[in-house]
């Protein structure tokens, strides 16, 4: 029974590194948990505060005679912010990290930012007695005073900025006649809104037969109790937002809060502008483009109830929503909801864990679920609706797939294949819009014949080797390693090398290509500046350009009425990408691309260019059939025990100097085999990294795989304490990733 428990008496930004130890009382042992309010002595005059559990334990930090006792667990008992450091002991315990990394992750900004304010001079006085002391300043040549009231008399309030510049009144003169009672001074504060707003008001769609069974289906079972998740597979352009509208008025109707994630950043605009005319004020989005001051007067009308709906990424998840209802996650299968620092959490689990704290429930959607979020709804853990058909009937887009073995055959070396070309200028004539879509997404350097398309692979982990400086080809799972080939072991052809191509080259060829095309480019470098993706994505939408080229960021969740064609350029980028998600990833954005043509009027077509056009992965995508990819994945990854078909942990090692994190990754494999004497974890590595070496650290990683998710858990928690004590782990850095999606 754990005797101590660690407490943090204030939740500021500043303090949060510091926690005090208490005794707990033999009477709340049984009963005291993490993020509990207590009522605890402190200081030297034994007064009384209110402090929050971190952390119980039975290991006494310091001397046990100096630790006094908690008095007793606060009429509250766990308010939002305990429910907050609740979630921030469950992110420390499943994903590894230390519960200070997790507390600022999950708690916002208590930082104090300087309000913005405005101030108001109201006259107090009726218009009779204003015209008495209008007349005496006018007797006695008081003219400033006689100014500012004559104002008053037209407008009862004032802006106390245009009273001192329009009328070039001091200070000294409104002290004065606020003393007098003529008039008093209002401070306002001013909430910094990024809202982009437009034409709040507007009437709900006319849901088809699905979206009303979806939105039946999920408050019935809400109603009832249910707190499983449910996930909305529905094909693109099946209308899935519509459906998180309704789902939101429900909620808002019973005076709850909604929280709806989304994958980019480049999303926000689109997103917060509908919900916008959907739902007015009580919207408002969170982002890491906006200012510390606009991020901090979000966090605060939330949690004054002056806004009920909030959009952003990951981190929008931890709002501090009194009265949570509903957490949606859209596009749910994108890797960007996985965090890539400590603590590594994924923000789908977290909802789910934060929605059972506060009674909320959680939606998932998207047109390519994730290969577990499917697995797990075809099990029945989650609760599965189906969108099959585009919202008013509109029909999928045709997909080609363009074979590029056959157009250097052909003779064509280009980019843009001849069928691409052909269409591009076809849609050029008719006024309608392309987005080309260049998938670099998980690019390793991987090295692939142009000729017949055979890519190099490990022999051992069944993924691409990654192309390494000197001529190395490595695999980042084992370390197996090897020379790179000068000829095609399948074809002998001569053609084989790694793609380089970027959107600034494509942007470019399509320029000179059409040189009346009007072109916009949507990458990294073009939307490094605050309001970089609304405003190429305005000038898209607004018809100011022909042409969008871009990487994945253009293809997620937008809805561009008169686009028609979509030209996926080198769709191998992503299905070699080194790590056992490539196929999963490549159709899932093979799909979302596709998805982008024919959502107006016009049907479109999607032209997908590859070297491997018999790849599953390909095949499914250009057919939009989910189930059949899901089939074949799900073999693949059970015959090698990757997730779903088992849990996987990554141990990411780091240091400065080399043999030091040799010795050391293999002290810590050697911890990690005495700790599987049943043999239920499968060890693999220690391996280098893919970058092996990053600002003069080097990098090494070991692999577990096993199929009982809390076995994983029980390893972590055995091996953190030993990574303390460890002589050679002491000064290396050793970090933990629950089920690894983004490398390392």
């Amino acid at each position: 029974m754990p005797e101590y428990a660690d407490i943090i008496v204030d939740i500021s930004l500043e303090k949060l590194d510091k926690t005090f130890q208490y005794r707990i009382p033999r009477s709340l042992q049984e009963t005291l948990q993490e993020g509990m309010q207590v009522i605890v002595p402190f200081g030297g005059g034994n007064r009384t505060l209110t402090g929050y559990v971190t952390q119980v334990t039975d290991r006494c930090g310091f001397d046990p005679a100096r630790i006094r006792e908690i008095i007793g667990i606060a009429e509250k008992g766990v308010c939002l912010e305990g429910q907050m450091i609740s979630l921030a002991a469950w992110i420390r315990r499943f994903y590894g990290s230390t519960m200070n990394q997790a507390l600022k992750t999950v708690l916002p900004v208590r930082r104090k930012i300087q309000e913005k304010t405005r101030r108001r001079l109201v006259r107090t006085v009726s218009e009779e007695e204003a015209e008495e002391f209008l007349a005496l300043f006018e007797r006695k040549h008081q003219t400033a005073r006689f100014r500012l009231l004559e104002a008053l008399l037209k407008q009862e309030e004032l802006d106390y900025r245009l009273v001192s510049e329009q009328l070039h009144l001091t200070a000294q003169t409104v002290k004065k006649l606020e003393e007098m009672g003529i008039l008093r001074v209002e401070t306002d504060t001013v909430w910094r809104n990024p809202v982009k707003k437009a034409g709040a008001g507007e009437r709900p769609a006319v849901l088809n037969p699905e979206q009303q069974a979806a939105v039946r289906g999920i408050l019935s079972r809400a109603g009832q109790g249910d707190r499983k998740p449910s996930l909305i597979y529905g094909v693109t352009g099946s209308g899935k937002t519509e459906v998180y509208m309704e789902l939101i008025a429900s909620v808002l109707g019973q005076g709850k809060e909604a929280i709806v994630l989304i994958p980019e950043i480049a999303l926000t605009f689109q997103t917060s502008l509908r919900f916008y005319r959907r739902f007015g004020e009580q919207v408002t989005i969170v982002n890491s483009r906006l200012s510390e001051g606009e991020r901090y007067d979000q966090m605060e009308r939330a949690r004054k109830g002056q806004v009920r709906i909030v959009i952003g990424p990951r981190s929008a998840l931890f709002t501090p929503f009194q009265n949570l209802g509903i957490i949606i996650i859209d596009e749910e299968h994108e890797g960007s909801y996985k965090s890539e620092t400590v603590p590594r959490y994924h923000a789908r689990e977290t909802a789910i864990q934060r929605a059972q704290m506060c009674g909320a429930f959680v939606v998932l959607g998207s047109a390519t679920p994730s290969v577990e979020s499917y697995a797990r709804a075809l099990k029945g853990d989650y609760l599965l609706y189906r969108l099959e058909k585009r919202a008013l009937e509109k029909p999928l887009p045709r997909t080609e797939v363009i074979d590029l073995r056959e157009e250097l055959r052909a003779g064509c070396r280009s980019i843009l294949s001849r069928r691409l070309r052909e269409l591009m200028e076809d849609r050029l004539k008719k006024g309608q819009q392309t987005m080309l879509f260049l998938n670099r997404r998980g690019y390793a350097g991987f090295v692939s014949c142009r000729a017949c398309g055979h890519v190099l692979k490990c022999p051992h982990c069944d993924v691409s080797m990654s192309l390494h400086t000197g001529g190395r080809m490595v695999c980042h799972y084992c370390g197996y390693e090897e020379r790179t080939q000068e000829a095609c072991p399948v074809c002998g052809s001569s053609y084989i090398g790694a793609f380089r191509a970027g959107t600034q080259q494509v942007a470019e060829l399509v320029q000179r290509e059409f040189p009346s095309a009007r072109v916009l480019r949507m990458d990294l470098d073009t939307t490094k500046n605050k309001d970089g993706h609304e405003k190429i994505l305005e000038a898209f939408a607004e018809g100011r350009a022909d042409i969008l080229v871009g990487t994945q960021m253009i293809v997620k969740g937008h809805d561009f009425p008169n686009v028609t064609l979509v030209g996926v350029l080198a769709a191998d980028l992503s299905l070699y990408g080194g790590d056992y998600r490539a196929s999963e990833r490549t159709f899932q954005l093979l799909t979302q691309a596709a998805g982008r043509a024919g959502r107006g009027k016009e049907p479109g077509i999607a032209v997908i260019q590859t070297y491997s056009p018999d790849h599953y992965s390909i095949e499914t995508a250009a057919a939009q059939d989910y189930p059949a990819f899901f089939e074949k994945e799900t073999a693949y990854r059970s015959l090698m025990e990757y997730p779903p078909a088992a849990e996987m942990m990554a141990l990411y090692l780091s240091g400065t100097e080399k043999e030091v994190l040799e010795q050391g990754a293999q002290v810590l494999f050697r911890a990690v085999c005495r700790e599987n004497r049943d043999g239920s974890i499968r060890v693999i590595g220690p391996a280098d990294a893919r970058v092996a070496r990053v600002n003069d650290r080097y990098r090494k990683v070991i692999y577990l795989k096993c199929r009982d998710p809390e076995r994983l858990t029980e390893m972590k928690e055995c091996l953190e304490p030993r990574i303390g004590e460890s002589e050679e782990l002491r000064n290396l850095s050793v970090q933990f990733d629950r089920n690894p999606m983004n490398g390392y």
